[in-house]
């Protein structure tokens, strides 16, 4: 599988902190590691999955925080994935080159196999029901990821472990970041058959059945291009803005 960068800000004010996070990352599927103690930028290339790169990271005791992926000019994008009975996760696509497109994501709350499909709008009104079909700009019918005979939004399956989360990163060699901003990434009841099933459905969605979880796909940041480590207009630090409320009282308070 082909490898990735991986920008992330940590929290280190000293060489055994730099020493720390070197361990932590040694015995892992990593080519590369790129360690810069006063700028507390770790650089990363790996095929594994960014949550696991940080869950290893923050394993040494010092917060981190993913701030860019892929390239510095292959384009990047990130959705934000809400739904049903708590279910909620971050997926990230990044181009590594012209000809492959990295999915990578983790998403909390599911149970068993789910179908993944990008859908033709960014409209989650409605419990994810107003985003159309499959994104299907050739007019092809539903397939796998590796099929020809696809739509360009079929993903395949996503499977959460015993504790409900989904970790995955897939490569796919017909998703193009800037073909994709705007729509909607989401996640099914059931596991998508690919269409290899013997009804009609099959080669419309693989019988993934209801929309369980949606969010916009939006542009993000590739390698180096988020120098943000304050919030302006708070003083938040980029280490305690995943913790904080985005807006309104609750936020003020810290």
């Amino acid at each position: 599988m082909s490898t990735a960068k991986l920008e992330f800000d940590v929290e280190m004010t000293c060489q055994s902190c730099v020493n720390s996070v070197e361990r932590a990352l040694r015995n892992l599927d990593v080519k590369k590691v790129e360690i810069d103690l006063n700028n507390q930028q770790v650089v990363v290339e790996t095929s594994l999955p960014y949550s696991e790169i940080l869950h290893h990271i923050e394993q040494t005791g010092r917060r981190a925080v993913l701030k860019g992926y892929g390239s510095i000019s292959g384009g990047a994008a990130v959705a934000e994935i809400f739904g049903k009975n708590g279910i909620m996760g971050i997926v990230r696509f990044a181009h590594i080159n012209d000809s492959s497109c990295i999915i990578d994501g983790t998403v909390d709350g599911l149970k068993g196999e789910h179908g993944l499909h990008i859908c033709e709008f960014g409209d989650l009104t409605n419990d994810c029901e107003n985003v159309g079909g499959h994104y299907n700009p050739s007019n092809k019918m539903h397939g796998s990821p590796e099929d020809n005979e696809r739509h360009y939004g079929d993903l395949g399956n996503i499977r959460a472990d015993k504790n409900g989360r989904a970790v995955f990163r897939k490569e796919d060699s017909t998703v193009k970041v800037w073909e994709i901003i705007g729509r909607s990434l989401v996640i099914t009841e059931h596991k998508d058959d690919l269409g290899r099933g013997n009804n009609e459905r099959s080669k419309i969605d693989g019988n993934s059945g209801q929309k369980l979880a949606c969010g916009i796909i939006a542009r993000s940041a590739g390698l180096f291009q988020n120098p943000k480590r304050i919030c302006l207009c708070d003083g938040v630090s980029v280490w305690d803005e995943r913790e904080k409320p985005v807006a309104g009282e609750s936020r003020a308070k810290y």
